[in-house]
């Protein structure tokens, strides 16, 4: 009798002190939320889902300014800074490439320049065989098939590394994407077959990279100059890149928005924040996995593709281990699995060792004693400085990625019609239809 009364009272005791902790958060909730409430409100509210009138004018003044940017800077004659966008742009889609492994997928992938390196080079192989075969009236053609030939090669090399890494994760998917990484540069460096001409890269002596598409139409047509502000404007080979990138970027930046909201792209949700969990749900963790690689890869390969052609030529030293770092840096310090985290990572982390040395040896010329050379062999260890600062004060990122939250009843809703979160849902709606067991 004793101890049925002792567990009653025990029991009795248990629900008061849950009773009383769960009023206590839901009183600690409420008076954050009244205190931090104003803070947590986004800076340009939406309704609907639909974007605020302050951002899409923001937006449209910012694309304004990446159309003009290039006018202004060839017609100033600062050809330094325009070809770091130009490089920017191209870091920038390969980051996007990147983003799909690691934001999306949550896979850490330390060989990025690879699948650059196999764009670049697969498209320098193809474009003067396929030139010779369209003849000088239709060579600049070339470039299109190239492009998508780039693609297709860089998608391929990332389908066979995704086969041997499937079973891991974290530091052993770095090391093994590190030496892939070096695989392919010692590779190329090497000749394999005489396709690559080693060191001395392609196109080989007597070769030539043909010219992309009215390139050579724009540069006799379109110029103009004001002499009175000694401005001098034509499309050179640099603006006419410059715009070619700025395309190819906005259809990347439209096309893997378009996969994170897709089965698919719910499918690398539901990986990246358990395996397990989206496993026993009935997601092909393999599929999905391989499908990252192989669609990250192809937008890599697109970027050097772009890149040779740009270039006019190609070699391996571009493709180096530190290269693949800053593009991760990139993807990391802008924001995991943020779009335009990305976007304004790679203008951060690329712009700012670009401009220290332009700043250097523009306007620290006077100063003499090598202190432009100083300033500008400084600007990497200034970056790096920079990083180190970002990772403190902003751990997720400067744009982190939105949390999408999708239940069994809708996105975002319950069956009471209250806002909720669901990471079950998440699996539940990535999975294939007929649950686990189809």
């Amino acid at each position: 009798m004793t101890n049925k009364t002792n567990a009653s009272n025990n029991t009795t005791a248990a629900n008061e002190t849950a009773a009383f902790e769960d009023q206590a958060v839901k009183g600690a909730g409420s008076s954050a939320e009244k205190i931090f409430g104003g803070m947590a409100k986004p800076m340009f509210k939406s309704k609907g889902g639909k974007k605020s009138p302050l951002s899409i004018a923001l937006l449209a003044v910012f694309m304004v300014l990446l159309f003009v940017a290039p006018i202004y800077l060839q017609g100033m004659n600062e050809m330094y800074l325009l070809s770091s966008m130009i490089l920017i742009g191209l870091f920038t889609i390969s980051a996007l490439g990147l983003n799909i492994v690691v934001g999306y997928a949550g896979m850490l992938d330390f060989g990025r320049m690879a699948f650059y390196a196999v764009g670049a080079y697969s498209a320098a192989i193809i474009a003067i065989p396929v030139a010779g075969l369209l003849g000088p009236t239709l060579e600049m053609w070339t470039f299109p098939f190239a492009l998508i030939f780039a693609g297709l090669m860089a998608a391929f090399v990332g389908w066979i590394l995704s086969l041997p890494v499937m079973r891991l994760r974290g530091d052993y998917l770095a090391i093994v994407t590190l030496g892939f990484g070096e695989i392919v540069r010692i590779t190329i460096q090497n000749n394999p077959f005489g396709l690559t001409n080693g060191m001395l890269g392609l196109p080989n002596r007597g070769d030539t990279i043909p010219a992309p598409p009215f390139l050579d139409w724009l540069r006799e047509t379109v110029h103009w100059s004001i002499n009175d502000l000694n401005f001098h404007f034509m499309v050179t080979r640099n603006v006419y890149w410059y715009y070619v990138i700025l395309i190819v970027l906005i259809l990347a930046v439209i096309i893997i928005r378009r996969l994170d909201h897709s089965r698919l792209g719910r499918s690398w949700a539901a990986m990246r924040e358990d395996e397990v969990a989206a496993t026993a749900m009935g997601v092909n963790v393999t599929k999905a996995k391989t499908w990252a690689f192989v669609l990250g890869s192809f937008w890599g390969g697109i970027a050097g593709a772009c890149f040779v052609f740009q270039m006019g030529a190609v070699s391996p030293e571009p493709f180096n281990f530190f290269n693949s770092v800053i593009v991760l840096a990139v993807v990391v310090i802008g924001g995991m699995g943020s779009i335009p985290g990305v976007l304004l990572g790679g203008v951060l982390i690329l712009v700012f060792p670009a401009f220290i040395r332009w700043l250097a040896m523009n306007h620290l010329t006077e100063a003499g004693g090598g202190i432009p050379d100083l300033v500008s062999n400084l600007r990497n260890l200034l970056l790096g400085l920079f990083m180190v600062l970002m990772m403190i004060f902003r751990t997720k990122g400067l744009i982190p990625m939105k949390s999408k939250f999708y239940n069994l009843y809708g996105k975002g809703k319950s069956d009471k019609g209250d806002s909720v979160g669901s990471a079950t849902g998440t699996v539940a709606e990535a999975a294939p239809k007929g649950g686990a067991g189809s």
